[in-house]
């Protein structure tokens, strides 16, 4: 493709320049000069013919004259540019086109997807794309992945995506949910509860939020979510999660860590986290497999440690001593 833009080859240059040098010549002297064989000399003297840079005086053996480069060179370089020019004016077509299209991509806000499988497919996508963080606002009852079923999101902890959850109070209290909780946390989730959420929705790399929508009467059948890269209403929802993990309190699990005998365990520590949270007694209880009198037993011995009598001051703190 390089020869094919090339006016001459430099085999075809040296063979121009040597019948200048030697004022016309066969191919034997233009091989005698050392650079070309004689069927290289031959078959570039041939060439130079062709393109009209060179007459022949015919004979058993042809003597090749040069003739003046401008009339064969410079119709080839008008003709070359003239293409040059076409193809400046194409791609100022394509590059205007391509403008508009980015445009018009800019401007549309969001992509709204419909329907739970679709829901689920669009899901998994934002997270295998996600490159450095995951953001999430948790809240009851999901509409396309129920706790447990998310796989997408351990393999971008696995790889080393960041992953934050926000849980509302109400889906921590359904069966199985803490221990799923527990078990992102455990594979690098770092997750905090909170009383309430307003919206249900994941952001990736601060850059794509898929943000749950309320069905409207009309709408058709399944749950609905619009899927926003771009825009002030991007940069609010990052805003409005930002807002929210400041103020929600972080779930700690146990396992893994060394208990004091002076200061809290991580089981009692846990228990507080979820406390703090929203959860009531009876639902943790329900949830890590004991009674409700060994929850308040575990909140008893903190107060203490603590020197407080109330879960208020219990809560206060733990935050100064930084406990969660």
């Amino acid at each position: 493709m390089a020869e094919e833009m090339e006016l001459m080859t430099e085999t075809q240059q040296y063979a121009y320049r040597s019948l200048v040098q030697l004022d016309g010549g066969r191919a034997a002297d233009v091989a005698a000069l050392g650079a070309l064989s004689h069927a290289q000399a031959a078959a570039a003297l041939q060439a130079l013919l062709e393109a009209g840079l060179a007459v022949v005086e015919p004979g058993p053996d042809p003597v090749f004259r040069p003739l003046p480069p401008e009339v064969a060179l410079g119709a080839s370089l008008l003709r070359r540019q003239e293409a040059l020019e076409r193809g400046r004016r194409i791609m100022t077509d394509l590059h205007e086109q391509y403008r508009a299209a980015s445009r018009q991509r800019s401007e549309q806000v969001a992509e709204l997807v419909v329907g739970a499988e679709p829901l689920r497919r669009r899901l998994r996508q934002v997270q295998d794309l996600a490159g450095g963080e995951l953001l999430w606002f948790c809240r009851a009852n999901p509409v396309a992945l129920a706790s447990g079923e998310n796989t997408a999101e351990f393999d971008a902890l696995a790889r080393g995506v960041v992953s934050r959850a926000v849980y509302e109070r109400e889906p921590l209290l359904a069966p199985g949910v803490l221990d799923n909780v527990a078990e992102g946390i455990r594979r690098g989730q770092l997750a905090r509860a909170t009383q309430s959420l307003p919206v249900r929705m994941l952001i990736a790399d601060r850059t794509t939020a898929v943000l749950s929508l309320i069905r409207e009467p009309g709408d058709a059948p399944g749950p609905r979510a619009a899927v926003i890269n771009n825009g002030e209403l991007l940069h609010a929802l990052v805003d409005l999660f930002d807002g929210h993990w400041e103020t929600a309190v972080p779930i700690r699990v146990t396992g893994g860590g060394t208990d004091h005998p002076e200061g809290p365990a991580e089981a009692e520590l846990y228990v507080l986290s979820l406390v703090v949270g929203g959860v009531p007694d009876k639902a943790i209880a329900s949830q890590l497999g004991v009674s409700r009198r060994t929850v308040q037993r575990r909140l008893d011995r903190l107060m203490a440690l603590a020197g407080v009598d109330t879960r208020a001051g219990l809560a206060y703190h733990a935050a100064r001593r930084g406990w969660l």
